[in-house]
C-alpha cells in the first residue's frame, strides 16, 4: 500500500496545526485537524472532553476517532496524545509518513504558559515536564521522520519536511 498522507506528530505547541495548513497548500495536499475531527464528531470542545471523561477517558476517544480517519493526499495535524492510542498510529503509519516535529522542552516550556486551556491531556498532579518525558520515546518510536525545529522558523520548518520527505515516495 502507497502511503499517500503526511502525518505530524509531536507536543502541544510545536507548531503541527500551523505547520500543516502551509504543508499541505504546498503540496497541493487536503489539511485535516484531528483535534476539529474530535470535536467535530463528539460535539465538544476538547477540553470539555476531558473534564467529562477524564484523561483516560479523552484518550479513548482520540484514539477512536484517529483510527478511523479517512483521508487521501492529506497533511494530517495529530493532538499531542494521539501517541498513547495503539490502533490510532497503527492505522495512520499504514496510510501516511509520520513526521515527528521536535523541540527541547525549554524552549516548548516558554510557548505553553496556559497548557490546561489548549486542551492537553494532563494526570493529576502530571507537570508539563513529566508530560515531555513520557511522550518523546512514544514520539520517537513511531516516527519515520524527526524535525529539529530548534532555531527554525515556519518556512524553515517546511523546507525541513518537504527535504525529509524527498527521501520518500508520496505522490
Amino acid at each position: 500500500m502507497k502511503k499517500e498522507n503526511i502525518v505530524l506528530i509531536g507536543m502541544p505547541g510545536v507548531g503541527k496545526s500551523t505547520a500543516g495548513v502551509i504543508l499541505a497548500k504546498m503540496l497541493g495536499y487536503r489539511f485535516v485537524d484531528a483535534d476539529l475531527v474530535i470535536q467535530e464528531q463528539e460535539g465538544k470542545l476538547l477540553h470539555e472532553i476531558i473534564q467529562e471523561a477524564g484523561p483516560e477517558g479523552f484518550i479513548e476517544v482520540e484514539n477512536r476517532v484517529n483510527s478511523r480517519i479517512e483521508a487521501r493526499r492529506a497533511v494530517i495535524a495529530t493532538g499531542g496524545s494521539v501517541v498513547y492510542g495503539a490502533e490510532a498510529m497503527a492505522h495512520l503509519r499504514a496510510h501516511g509518513i509520520v513526521v515527528y516535529l521536535s523541540l527541547p522542552y525549554p524552549v516548548l516550556a516558554q510557548r505553553l504558559s496556559d497548557i490546561r486551556g489548549r486542551g492537553v491531556v494532563l494526570r493529576d498532579g502530571q507537570t508539563l515536564g513529566d508530560l515531555y518525558g513520557e511522550r518523546v520515546p512514544l514520539y520517537e518510536k513511531y516516527a519515520d521522520i524527526r524535525v529539529d525545529e530548534q532555531g527554525l522558523d515556519i518556512e524553515q520548518t517546511i523546507e525541513r519536511i518537504i527535504e525529509e520527505l524527498g527521501k520518500y515516495t508520496i505522490r
